[in-house]
């Protein structure tokens, strides 16, 4: 391992709902971009992220993207155990806190899955780290309000891609001195981190679109 590593901190896998890429094929882009980790952050499911952290120890981080009962997304990473869907936020960022884990807050001010930041502040006690540049937002602002909260509590930054495809990985990620992968090691890399991001193009949402009607609909289901 070399004297510095970039993490990409949030993407999916064929493991959400609205996703279809391979695993390996995410672990293979990563290092072609020069991503050294990655945390798979499936949404409301753990099993690949656990899968490829036990194949790939040093490369993979296991994470879920859990849809809280209020529906802002709540990320706990190096988890154990599923926080099943619905959980409330607060439970959610101690079922994490309880593994062991990093409380990471996603795209705090995104419409909808960030719940536009009406949960930003009451979370922030019980966040590790804010990210600060998601990829996927369209809004330069919301990704801004993110940076502004983690200065104004003191909390670390955090970049991802939220990539749903194979092309989107390594859009976003941190650069942060060579650590083992572990809890305290990344919070204490992270204090020395510098953010790396360009944001995606909206063509990528075709991706996430196509995703869910696949799994709604697979090949071979109803028809002609």
């Amino acid at each position: 391992m070399g004297e510095w590593i970039r993490i990409d901190l949030h993407l999916h896998t064929r493991g959400s709902w609205d996703c279809l890429t391979d695993p390996e094929a995410v672990l293979d882009r990563a290092a072609s971009q020069g991503i050294g980790r990655i945390a798979i952050t499936d949404h409301n499911r753990l099993g690949v992220a656990r899968q490829m952290a036990r194949r790939y120890p040093d490369r993979v981080i296991a994470g879920e993207e859990v849809k809280t009962r209020e529906g802002v997304d709540v990320i706990g990473l190096y988890l154990t155990e599923e926080i099943p869907k619905g959980t409330p936020a607060r439970e959610t960022c101690r079922r994490i806190r309880a593994q062991g884990g990093i409380v990471y807050l996603p795209h705090p001010f995104a419409p909808g899955k960030g719940g536009s930041g009406r949960l930003a502040s009451a979370l922030a006690p019980m966040v590790d780290v804010v990210e600060v540049f998601n990829a996927r937002l369209r809004s330069e602002r919301r990704n801004a309000l993110a940076l502004e909260l983690a200065r104004s509590r003191g909390l670390l930054q955090g970049a991802g891609s939220d990539a749903h495809s194979v092309a989107e990985v390594g859009n976003a990620s941190v650069r942060v001195p060579a650590h083992p992968n572990a809890p305290p090691a990344l919070l204490e890399a992270l204090r020395r981190a510098t953010i790396h991001g360009r944001r995606a193009g909206p063509h990528v949402f075709l991706h996430s679109n196509w995703a869910k009607l696949r799994k709604r609909w697979p090949p071979g289901r109803g028809g002609a």
